[in-house]
């Protein structure tokens, strides 16, 4: 709560100083946070039924609703890069989640089942990209099973979402290969990129304070000379440090360090957690090249996946209580 406090409080404070509207930040954190809660306590209630109907829930969404976008975007609806690979990247990760939870091999077979039919979807809405990290999610699910260590594991994972968010610096900064940036450029439109030039730019003029949340479009160049242009980078870290500077980008490692942290310190079996951690290490990746957390849907998403992994379900402690007063009546 202190970290989503101050999430809350560094844009109130910049807006202040640099006439901004933090009103789309303080939505994302209340989303995340109301998220968050309905997690922990359909986990604890509903440790399998409460994952299946966020994949359900997730999926449903983005098949019903292809419009789900707050403003005119670059690519398609949804943005294949963006929305809809973060709502089916999180709602593979429910899915594999329930299969984790699941006690019968009848019910952990269905939820990996949907969580297959989850990639499917994707391939057949065209987002090639959601079906891969679909894919990716459920094989590494399918390999938590194996892991008896989570500590190493997050380590590792928390390693790759740093080196996502480092690449996206590196192009922003032109500080990589002329032939590895120009097929960096071919995938991601010279546009994007020219936005990630003039968010770097504008982080380092204003570092401190930033320029305000919410007037990256009104001094990008590259924004204002696109009429298609929704006003954003299309890169989490680097709006972050654009419009709230240096603090900002070190609360959302902050808020990423602890959510690691928690997830290292759950009580939810090794395989759940290394499950929800691998769905989110893949949304913070498309966080960094996208602009996915502007969707009020997978900031509420990414919540209740977080939620789920490190909520106590009343079973496991009914059931513990119950072993603990055997033994001790047994002695």
């Amino acid at each position: 709560m202190v970290v989503l406090g101050a999430c809350a409080a560094w844009p109130l404070i910049t807006a202040a100083a640099r006439d901004g509207r933090p009103e789309g930040m303080l939505l994302a954190v209340l989303a995340v946070a109301a998220g968050y809660a309905a997690g922990r306590i359909g986990g604890a209630l509903l440790p399998v039924a409460a994952p299946c109907t966020g994949a359900l829930a997730g999926i449903g969404l983005t098949v019903w609703v292809p419009h789900l976008a707050p403003g005119p975007q670059i690519t398609a609806p949804l943005g294949h890069a963006g929305a809809t690979t973060a709502m089916v990247i999180l709602s593979a990760g429910a899915a594999s989640c329930a299969a984790w939870a699941a006690s019968g091999s009848a019910v952990r077979s269905a939820m990996r089942l949907l969580a297959a039919g989850i990639a499917v979807t994707a391939a057949m809405l065209g987002s090639v990209t959601g079906c891969v990290a679909a894919v990716v999610v459920l094989a590494v699910s399918l390999a938590a099973g194996r892991v008896r260590r989570r500590g190493a594991a997050l380590a590792g994972l928390g390693v790759i979402t740093a080196g996502a968010a480092g690449l996206t610096w590196a192009v922003a900064g032109s500080a990589v290969p002329d032939g590895f940036a120009a097929s960096l450029e071919g995938r991601l439109t010279p546009h994007r990129v020219a936005l990630w030039h003039d968010a770097l730019d504008l982080a380092r003029t204003h570092a401190g304070l930033g320029v305000g949340p919410g007037r990256f479009g009104e001094l990008s160049a590259a924004s204002l000379g696109s009429p298609l242009s929704d006003g954003k980078p299309h890169s989490a870290p680097l709006q972050l440090a654009a419009e709230q500077g240096v603090v900002g980008v070190l609360l959302l490692t902050a808020a990423f360090g602890w959510l690691l942290y928690a997830l290292w310190r759950s009580r939810r079996p090794t395989p759940v957690v290394l499950t929800v951690a691998a769905a989110l290490t893949a949304l913070a990746a498309v966080a960094t090249v996208g602009n996915a957390l502007s969707f009020t849907a997978v900031a509420v998403g990414t919540g209740y996946l977080a939620g789920l992994a490190t909520s106590r379900p009343f079973a496991l402690d009914t059931a513990r209580r119950a072993g603990e007063v055997r033994g001790g009546a047994v002695r």
